[in-house]
């Protein structure tokens, strides 16, 4: 694993990363700027609570399928290596995050994490998915899913034995999730978060 191999993996996620499917559709749809909607947020969760719950699927698909993308690329160019589909996928999902043409303000990264995940490990995209929707549907507030679910990430990459480089990146990506979430723990401190299943019965 050269430094050339890193550039170009890192390369190959951040880009397909960078394709902002909230962002797009908010434009196409309602001619809106969706980051200064909802929770302006430029993901998912935040289309569903704005355009609603098909649009928001079609977003989450298209997030997911550009993180396995990127996994899946890097592997054919770089065959046998844990360490390089792994960066690719955290970078997809700091592509996605941190976009340059958005002046770095995208999204908060779970439907990249998931799909960087399915294409890497089912066993630890099962237990990701099985976190983010467990703790969602008993607690209400996806966005306290999407910091269960990252701060799994770390956990499962150490027991099931992958290279200590994934488990450093998986636990920053905890961290930045968190970071990412503060205004949602906020907003559900002062009770001004909206929960999941009033967006989705309202939309």
């Amino acid at each position: 694993m050269g430094v050339l191999d890193i550039i170009i993996t890192i390369s190959i996620g951040y880009m397909l990363g960078c394709f902002q499917t909230a962002y797009i559709i908010g434009r196409v749809v309602k001619k809106i700027d969706i980051r200064t909607q909802g929770s302006q947020n430029a993901g998912a969760s935040n289309v569903t609570m704005v355009l609603g719950w098909k649009f928001g699927a079609i977003t989450a698909f298209a997030d997911i399928f550009k993180a396995a993308l990127a996994v899946i690329l890097v592997g054919i160019i770089f065959p046998n290596s844990k360490e390089l589909v792994f960066i690719a996928g955290a970078s997809t999902v700091l592509g996605h995050i941190f976009p340059f043409f958005l002046r770095f303000r995208g999204g908060k990264g779970a439907a990249s994490l998931i799909g960087m995940l399915l294409a890497i490990d089912i066993k630890i995209a099962a237990i990701a998915i099985l976190t983010i929707v467990i703790i969602t549907i008993a607690i209400d507030y996806i966005a306290l899913g999407s910091i269960g679910m990252f701060s799994a990430l770390p956990i499962t990459t150490y027991a099931f034995n992958y290279p200590m480089i994934c488990t450093i990146i998986g636990i920053g990506l905890a961290f930045l999730c968190i970071y990412k979430h503060m205004i949602n723990i906020r907003r559900i401190m002062n009770k001004e978060e909206s929960g999941l299943r009033k967006v989705v019965k309202n939309k």
